[in-house]
């Protein structure tokens, strides 16, 4: 085994590669490429291997879209490729492609505690099942479960389940989206694009018109406390962000806690921290008890899809994590 692996965090609108130290999970010399400059995900390993003078023989590719064979094709980016064809074509040994949200899942069992802010509960039982879900473009969700000395990550689509409103004001919300939009998933409202959709839903419930807002505009308006609309919509999207969070603990039993990542949470930390989250975590009636142990974290690590295709890839190698 060579002392050094490829890990890539690939999206429609970058890419970036790194290398991981095999025995320790280090990652170093991470580079970010624009996608739009090159015609294939080969085209930039192959740039970004000519600058690295390590032998790399084991990679790891984490790619936004669903993995389901050989080919796999990028939901928002025209990149398209056999996994089989690109590691004999780049020579590897040995070549995984995987789900970016897996790779973030694997990540967990990384971390150290200066990549993490809790928010409630108690100390994370050791090897008992974990939940994480993030916030960004869409809204991702996996497992993690810990069997035979090995970490297995439970992918899927969990950001795609109905919106369960539990107040007469996400009632409202709700028969406002639905109107709208037909089926209403979480993942309309825990999103960059959820957030606008709060916002417009409110302000027609109210019989108003809504202006045409960029999700950044709902924040920045809701931050500075210049549109009550706004600050509204935030102010839901914690509280539903919480609900979600306590659905996924209860349904896998997840005493080994709730992670958060994605882009979007760390824009507005302050304010979740103030904002109704944990409340709504806990509230599950007769089952508050349950989960009011459960701690939550917020991924703070800078390159978690890196250190979670590293973990992915040592551990197929025969690495215990």
């Amino acid at each position: 085994m060579t002392q050094y692996a490829l890990v890539g965090d690939v999206g429609g609108t970058n890419a970036r590669l790194a290398l991981c130290h095999l025995e320790s999970g280090a990652i170093s010399q991470a580079k970010t490429f624009s996608t739009s400059d090159y015609d294939s995900l080969e085209a930039v390993i192959r740039t970004w291997r000519d600058e690295q003078q390590q032998e790399i023989h084991d990679a790891c590719i984490a790619i936004a879209c669903p993995i389901t064979g050989d080919r796999v094709e990028m939901t928002n980016h025209d990149w398209a490729f056999s996994t089989s064809e690109m590691k004999a074509s780049l020579g590897l040994k040995h070549l995984e492609i995987i789900n970016d949200f897996t790779a973030v899942s694997m990540a967990v069992p990384m971390l150290q505690e200066e990549h993490l802010l809790q928010f409630g509960g108690k100390a994370p039982v050791k090897d008992k099942p974990i939940a994480i879900y993030g916030a960004g473009t869409g809204l991702g969700v996996s497992h993690l479960v810990h069997v035979d000395k090995r970490w297995i990550s439970l992918p899927g689509e969990g950001g795609h389940v109905d919106f369960a409103a539990n107040s007469e004001e996400e009632d409202q919300i709700l028969e406002v989206l639905r109107d709208e939009l037909g089926h209403v998933s979480a993942e309309r409202i825990l999103s960059g694009g959820g957030l606008v959709n709060l916002y417009r839903a409110i302000v027609k419930s109210d019989g108003r018109v809504p202006e045409a807002l960029k999700p950044s505009d709902v924040t920045e308006r809701a931050l500075a406390d210049s549109c009550t609309d706004c600050r509204r919509a935030l102010s839901m999207f914690c509280v539903i962000m919480g609900r979600f969070g306590g659905n996924l603990a209860l349904n896998l039993g997840t005493f080994g806690g709730v992670f958060i990542a994605g882009g979007i949470v760390p824009r507005f930390l302050d304010f979740f921290k103030a904002s109704g989250f944990r409340a709504a975590f806990e509230d599950k009636g007769r089952f508050k008890d349950y989960v009011s142990d459960i701690p939550v974290y917020l991924i703070t690590h800078d390159q978690p899809g890196l250190l979670g295709a590293g973990a992915h890839l040592r551990q197929t190698l025969g690495q215990v994590l």
